[in-house]
């Protein structure tokens, strides 16, 4: 799953992104347990939150959206490292944690 989204991360941040699901609003939640700090996310959560409650979809979006957002695009990111405890651990082992907590959230 890392390598596919290695090679995602390389298209131009314009890239429109539309997923199959609906998951925006829990991700987000996810999302600032271990990215508390993150301006960006939390706007996002907030405009999310709201198109929710309005009964509107969040999608699509875009990469760069994503990019500033997304854990599971951002497992290079030092703060997100920090934050787990795993500012040298390899990039597969901070995608892994990363995983491993959703799927435990």
């Amino acid at each position: 799953m890392l390598a596919s989204l290695k090679k995602l991360v390389q298209l131009p941040l314009d890239t429109a992104i539309h997923c199959g699901h609906e998951y925006t609003q829990s991700n987000a939640r996810f999302a600032l347990t271990i990215d508390p700090t993150n301006s960006a996310l939390k706007e996002r959560a907030r405009e999310v939150d709201a198109l929710r409650a309005d009964g509107k979809p969040t999608l699509p979006t875009t990469l760069g959206a994503e990019m500033a957002t997304n854990p599971f695009l951002r497992w290079h990111d030092k703060v997100i490292r920090r934050n787990l405890g795993m500012e040298t651990a390899s990039d597969e082992a901070v995608f892994a944690e990363i995983r491993k907590r959703k799927d435990n959230a």
